[in-house]
């Protein structure tokens, strides 16, 4: 293949292109043509009678610098081509003279864009509501039939969800503690009401903090991980073998996540119900003088069983909650990894943001009830 040149005769204002002008040789010829010192007027000849070889990239280049020079008020000449070269400079001419009509989307109102919202999150609830109605049918469908039940896959989910969250529940419940019973501590010993510490915290730790703390500690790390895994599990089309084998995802994936966390969550609350009475009896030692001996005496007198119960019961439904958002959000993915992520954390938000609301019902409908 001969070397392609590109030499300029300042006495005749012509460019003597010669060898293969090919995309092998595009970068050397784009800076051959940048060292040439053009003049500031006149005309300009690009002959091409020794050009060997060109493709669409040499095609391209010439035509590019042939509208650069005009751009400096240069007249550019072709001269010399042969007739299949010139054939493939005019088709490239034509090509980059022609003006593509680019659509633009059209900018939304302010109104427009709160609508088209609405009714996104509409169709992402929708499409929630009819995953919720398919994992109910996988499950009344596996129900009866004990060999299909994942035993294996639930238990290494009560493990990775469960045993492996006691340390960080246990630490955050432990400062919880502390810090309602300073905050708390320092308005009651103003008052000289010390003792009343323990009803205090004991139904602010039962009742809601030591659940719902607990709940969005694992939202934040169990549902996260669900999103991550399945998305992950989709775009390496994963689920799609599994469908192909006759095993559904739910049965395999899903259920089993769901089980594991509404198994793991109300025991994952007594920990934190523990740890955060625990931190209070630390601090309330230190700050109002109240004895482990005195603290432990008042508890079951003044904290009745059912605060306990009240606070467990809401458990099961904030764990549906987590497991079934992150794995919608998981089952949702598609495209790319980048995809794994804005779901991942959607499914974060949004799992707290339901949690929150249900604690809120939750809290009602015990007034109601007079609980």
């Amino acid at each position: 293949m001969v070397s392609p040149t590109a030499n300029y005769d300042a006495n005749t204002r012509s460019i003597h292109c010669s060898g293969s002008w090919t995309l092998a040789h595009y970068t050397e010829l784009s800076k051959a043509l940048e060292n040439i010192s053009w003049p500031k007027d006149g005309s300009i000849t690009f002959d091409g009678s020794e050009i060997k070889v060109m493709d669409s990239a040499g095609a391209w280049l010439i035509n590019l610098w042939q509208h650069q020079l005009k751009e400096k008020g240069l007249t550019v000449k072709l001269q010399g081509f042969p007739e299949q070269y010139q054939k493939l400079l005019n088709l490239i001419e034509s090509e980059a003279s022609e003006e593509t009509d680019i659509p633009r989307p059209e900018k939304l109102g302010r109104f427009a864009t709160v609508g088209k919202m609405a009714v996104d999150q509409y169709r992402e609830g929708m499409a929630y509501l009819n995953f919720m109605g398919f994992l109910s049918m996988e499950l009344l469908r596996i129900i009866p039939n004990p060999r299909r039940w994942r035993i294996n896959a639930i238990t290494a989910a009560i493990y990775n969800n469960g045993y492996l969250a006691l340390p960080i529940i246990a630490l955050l419940s432990f400062m919880v503690g502390v810090v309602l019973t300073y905050q708390m501590g320092l308005q009651l010993k103003n008052y000289g009401a010390n003792i009343f510490i323990v009803d205090l915290l004991g139904l602010a730790i039962l009742r809601e903090f030591g659940p719902l703390l607990t709940s969005i500690m694992v939202a934040g790390r169990t549902g996260s991980a669900y999103t991550a895994q399945l998305g992950t599990m989709k775009i390496n089309q994963e689920v799609d073998a599994l469908n192909t084998m006759g095993v559904t995802p739910a049965e395999l994936l899903i259920l089993p996540r769901i089980s594991g966390l509404v198994i793991a969550l109300p025991l994952l609350s007594i920990w934190a119900d523990i740890w955060g009475v625990l931190g209070g009896m630390v601090m309330s030692n230190n700050l109002l003088n109240i004895t482990w001996y005195d603290f432990l005496q008042r508890f079951p007198r003044v904290i009745p069983l059912k605060t306990l119960l009240l606070g467990l019961v809401k458990t099961p439904v904030f764990a549906i909650i987590i497991a079934s958002v992150g794995c919608f959000q998981g089952m949702q993915v598609s495209g790319s990894a980048d995809s794994v992520g804005r779901n991942t954390t959607k499914s974060v938000v949004i799992s707290i943001f339901f949690i929150i609301l249900a604690d809120a019902l939750f809290s009602i409908y015990f007034s109601k009830l007079k609980l």
